[in-house]
């Protein structure tokens, strides 16, 4: 029987190839997807969202909801410079020899107006059954525990793309975008009592989508679902074999999907973790205790974070999930 999952996202790039890899995966059913302002604000990112869907035939679509604007603390920090101004990597410039877009604009009549409202009416129809997988930032999440905590409580798992704990992060020196943008929400979600798997940098960074990759398995598969994943890709990986090392576009949100679909991708370990809400130099920085002591003198374990992955057998299902029709 396929996985229930909610997710939650902010597409840009990764999370559009995260949503591809869901929906080509018969061992997941998609009750939801949710939005929220990260890597683009939450507008963009809903347009987005439904111009995924677009490339699969109604059925197939999930109900989208809308969520939080901005973060519970601050203003809202974008990544546009990574993701492009239309956060999917300039596809809504593109054109055809016609001159007509290649994705045009989606109308949105039937998208849900509260996320949380959303989230929390489909884990009391369905209590202990429900994952959430956010590739966000977790504003939404904090919210729907905020507003019914008993009933957040009633998820099987949350699985989270974000944060560093063994590695450098990838906005500060220690911190990763998606706990950067909202640590006060991390925080109150990693300490909200669910079970949840962090798969962060620490193993996000060591999955990269290459140029070669796409021109040796994405470009000869000749699908609209492949030729769309290599114009939304061009720019970051461009982007990314600029500034990073190694090159090429590390798979953070595709890697959260793949480990859902098959857990023996990843190596987890138990760990106390915490966000930093009040440091000048380290907000939104992981606070993981790895000390060795004694059990007793030491937090319980409130997070299983991934620190290794089988990334050769992870690229390999994603690119062979692009050939399923």
């Amino acid at each position: 029987m396929p996985r229930r999952v909610i997710i939650d996202t902010d597409p840009g790039v990764d999370d559009a190839l995260a949503l591809i890899l869901a929906l080509q995966s018969p061992e997941l059913y998609i009750d939801a997807i949710t939005t929220v302002s990260g890597n683009v604000d939450v507008e963009l990112a809903t347009q987005n969202t439904l111009t995924i869907l677009e490339l699969f035939s109604p059925e197939r679509r999930p109900p989208v909801a809308r969520g939080a604007k901005r973060p519970l603390v601050g203003v809202l920090n974008t990544a546009a410079h990574v993701h492009g101004d239309d956060g999917l990597g300039g596809v809504s410039r593109m054109l055809t020899t016609a001159g007509q877009p290649c994705y045009p604009a989606v109308g949105a009549p039937h998208v849900m107006q509260d996320a949380v409202v959303c989230m929390l009416d489909l884990i009391r129809r369905a209590p202990g059954e429900l994952t959430l997988v956010a590739l966000g930032p977790l504003t939404n999440l904090a919210l729907a525990w905020r507003r019914d905590a008993h009933t957040f409580h009633r998820l099987a798992e949350v699985v989270i793309m974000g944060g560093a704990v063994t590695v450098p992060g990838n906005v500060t020196p220690v911190a990763e975008f998606n706990i950067h943008v909202d640590p006060e929400a991390a925080q109150i979600v990693f300490a909200s009592g669910v079970p949840i798997t962090l798969i962060g940098l620490d193993v996000t960074e060591r999955v990269r989508l290459t140029g070669e990759l796409i021109d040796l398995s994405v470009r000869p598969v000749g699908s609209g679902l492949s030729q769309f994943v290599m114009d939304c890709t061009a720019r970051t990986i461009a982007y990314s074999s600029r500034v990073e090392r190694p090159p090429g576009m590390a798979m953070h949100d595709p890697l959260a999907v793949g480990a859902l679909i098959d857990p023996t991708l990843v190596h987890t370990v138990p760990l106390s973790v915490q966000v930093e809400t009040k440091g000048e130099l380290t907000r939104g920085m992981l606070v993981a205790d790895r000390r060795h002591l004694r059990s007793d003198l030491m937090a319980p374990a409130n997070v299983r974070v991934a620190l290794d992955v089988d990334a050769d057998r992870f690229l390999e299902m994603f690119l062979r999930r692009l050939q399923t029709p």
